[in-house]
């Protein structure tokens, strides 16, 4: 009985058939299979089906292990999701000041005139910053300027990059008061690239000295109060 599965994998082998599917026709033990096989030789046209069987079964593997990847990543975004039940003013206010911590410019020993100026290329951050601004900070939209900086290779793109940040901020068109150019660096190696780049939004306050000082003040009360010195 043994010989004639032995025969018979030698068989399936000489078809150009892989040690997984003789084990699917012949109920034994892979280092069975390859104690039998070890000395069976092969066409060229046989170990290049078996060789592409290889890689059809590492790519199927591979794509299974990113299915399950990006399934275990989904559920762990929706629970983490549902954890934010609400966020009330007072945590806004905080918010706002952490964003402005992380991306806003401050002021310096050599900068004591400067004024809240937030820049950034997220467009849910800005509309985040936008909502503190006028619902905490109380600043009113005369008192908002939008700034629009891209690189000089994407002029071409103006229009649409002006048009994109208008529908996130709401403002029209023609009230970005200023368009910059990023000169081109060869030797940078740029991700934000394509279709899908459209720079980066500068939100600058006027008249708004004192309220970076505030915000600096809030800063250190936070530091303060977490035990950060």
């Amino acid at each position: 009985m043994k010989a004639e599965l032995k025969q018979q994998a030698i068989e399936l082998r000489k078809q150009g058939r892989t040690y997984s599917e003789i084990m699917e026709v012949i109920p034994v033990a892979r280092s069975t299979v390859s104690d039998w096989l070890h000395s069976v030789g092969l066409s060229k046209k046989q170990k290049q089906r078996i060789t592409l069987k290889k890689l059809a079964s590492i790519k199927k593997g591979g794509l299974a292990r990113k299915n399950q990847r990006l399934s275990i990543t989904k559920e762990i975004f929706s629970a983490a999701k549902k954890d934010i039940k609400s966020i009330s003013q007072g945590e806004l206010w905080f918010i706002g000041i952490v964003l402005y911590w992380a991306e806003g410019s401050k002021q310096r020993e050599t900068t004591v005139s400067q004024g809240v100026v937030f820049s950034n290329s997220d467009p849910r951050m800005i509309k985040i910053f936008l909502k503190w601004l006028k619902d905490c900070a109380k600043v009113s939209n005369e008192n908002i300027k939008l700034e629009i900086t891209i690189h000089e290779n994407y002029k071409k793109r103006v229009n649409k990059v002006i048009q994109y940040w208008s529908q996130i901020t709401g403002v029209f068109k023609g009230k970005f008061d200023k368009i910059y150019y990023k000169k081109h660096n060869i030797k940078s190696l740029r991700k934000n690239q394509g279709d899908n780049y459209y720079g980066q939004l500068r939100i600058v306050v006027r008249k708004s000295t004192n309220l970076n000082r505030k915000i600096a003040g809030w800063i250190e009360g936070i530091c303060q109060k977490c035990g950060v010195v």
